[in-house]
């Protein structure tokens, strides 16, 4: 049973449709409890809720009501936020109520007693500064030194002495080749430019204050407003692309941006919502309100995404530092460590390195029904992972121009979006040791809503690394000469 507070909220046009009292200013207007007469600065009760029911042995919450416990003759249920609906929260009133003297300030200490976690995340934020000092190191090592020497030494040999050389400058006519398959590549980066965007602002309104624990299914609301209203930077990045691989099906192009990967995610929601609705759990969501998240999807998000598409597509192609050759280069033969799969598996290990400390944390608020309050940490591992997932992808895109390998474009992509495979493999690790989930629909449950994690997380990471591999190519060609 959870204690209800009152809290002023901000009120939102664009929101109303969605119900957004989980937005608070942090500290406003607090309400008093004590023992004496009731007043308006003062309330002598307190009224209890009563919310779902949950078990370690199942991922299937149930409603209150579905067991013999004493109910509330008047039964009034709030009105619920969109995020908690989600999540499969059900509040009802109780027919319990109480007295107290639960001071403002001290609100919180019962759970900060028992999530005595401190520690371990100042261990994981040292751990993930290590990680990241060690990359910024060799980062800067390249930039500095062996960028500088290889530019220096181009730029003074002639072209005949130059056709003898090795290394990265060989590959400028081959570098900026369009990729194959650049439609779905162009896909899959405007959707994750959405996903970075909505992350980034969620969390940030999170560490602000704005999306507290305290205000259930706050977060969860924000981050699908966000993604719905962020369709303009989705169209806009893949149109600019797509345009700039040369490709001209515009048309498919804005269809995949907008309808492949929330598409995806959206049938796999639907199926665990079914399995949900057989097995009369709390947590199956209304048809309303799947017929709201698809009104929103088509009515707001997918023109949204035309819009952007429009822009991207007026823009001028790209454009890059040196001219492509008409005749592909042969790629010399490859070690081992310079072939695609090794280079992109060894990728994905150290930004996994950086957050599977706080994705322990996550994991328990979601499957374990912990509290989840440390959003100054989680913003401050976001931020280590969006250095981490550079410059490890810089590195070994360094790597592999150094061996005239020039097909970067999907190689840095998922050298960063192979964590994702890593938290994969971890979600089922914590579900063997760490989870008591029986039988076949928690387990199906399980392993279909961490499949939604994966895919997201996946596009997260792969755009970040693409991008600072982009900007890495772009700079190391634009400042040697080539005739």
């Amino acid at each position: 049973m959870k204690t209800l507070r009152s809290w002023f909220g901000f009120t939102c046009s664009l929101l109303v449709f969605i119900s957004v009292s989980g937005f608070y200013l942090p500290g406003l207007a607090p309400v008093s409890f004590c023992e004496e007469e009731k007043s308006e600065d003062c309330q002598d009760e307190i009224q209890l809720f009563v919310n779902r029911l949950d078990s370690v042995e199942s991922v299937l919450p149930y409603e209150y009501d579905m067991f013999d416990f004493c109910k509330d003759n008047e039964e009034k249920r709030p009105s619920e936020n969109l995020g908690q609906v989600l999540f499969g929260e059900r509040i009802e009133t109780s027919p319990y109520k109480a007295t107290d003297q639960i001071k403002w300030a001290s609100r919180w200490d019962y759970i900060l007693v028992s999530m005595p976690h401190t520690n371990i995340q100042w261990f994981s934020i040292m751990n993930s500064l290590v990680i990241v000092l060690f990359l910024s190191g060799m980062v800067a090592m390249i930039m500095l030194r062996t960028l500088h020497r290889d530019i220096a030494k181009y730029n003074q040999v002639d072209q005949e002495e130059a056709q003898e050389e090795s290394g990265w400058k060989q590959v400028h006519g081959d570098v900026f080749r369009p990729p194959q398959m650049g439609m779905l590549l162009s896909v899959f980066l405007g959707q994750g430019t959405q996903i970075f965007i909505m992350t980034f602002i969620t969390l940030f309104l999170a560490c602000l204050g704005f999306l507290s624990p305290a205000n259930r299914g706050a977060l969860m609301t924000c981050a699908v407003v966000l993604w719905v209203l962020l369709g303009t930077p989705a169209g806009y990045v893949s149109a600019r692309l797509y345009k700039s691989f040369g490709g001209e099906n515009w048309k498919t192009n804005v269809l995949l941006t907008a309808l492949l990967c929330p598409g995806i995610v959206f049938a796999d929601f639907f199926l665990m919502n079914l399995i949900l609705w057989v097995e009369a759990s709390s947590a199956a969501i209304p048809f309303g309100t799947l017929v709201a998240i698809l009104g929103l999807w088509f009515g707001i998000s997918v023109p949204l995404t035309f819009l952007g598409a429009y822009f991207g597509f007026k823009k001028s192609v790209i454009a890059h530092p040196v001219r492509t050759n008409q005749i592909p280069r042969q790629i010399p033969e490859q070690s081992f460590f310079t072939k695609p799969l090794p280079g992109i598996v060894m990728g994905g290990i150290l930004p996994f390195g950086c957050i599977f400390i706080q994705l322990f944390f996550i994991l328990n608020s979601i499957w374990s029904h912990q509290m989840y309050y440390m959003f100054g940490f989680l913003f401050l591992v976001f931020i280590i992972l969006l250095i981490t997932c550079s410059e490890a992808t810089i590195l070994l895109c360094y790597f592999h121009l150094c061996a005239e390998d020039y097909h970067w474009w999907w190689r840095s992509f998922l050298t960063s979006g192979f964590t994702a495979v890593y938290l994969f493999v971890y979600a089922i690790h914590y579900f063997f040791s760490k989870l008591q989930i029986q039988g076949a629909a928690s387990t199906i449950l399980y392993l279909g809503y961490t499949m939604i994690m994966v895919l997201i997380f996946f596009l997260f990471t792969g755009t970040i690394g693409f991008f600072a591999c982009f900007w890495f190519v772009h700079k190391i060609y634009s400042v040697v000469k080539v005739d």
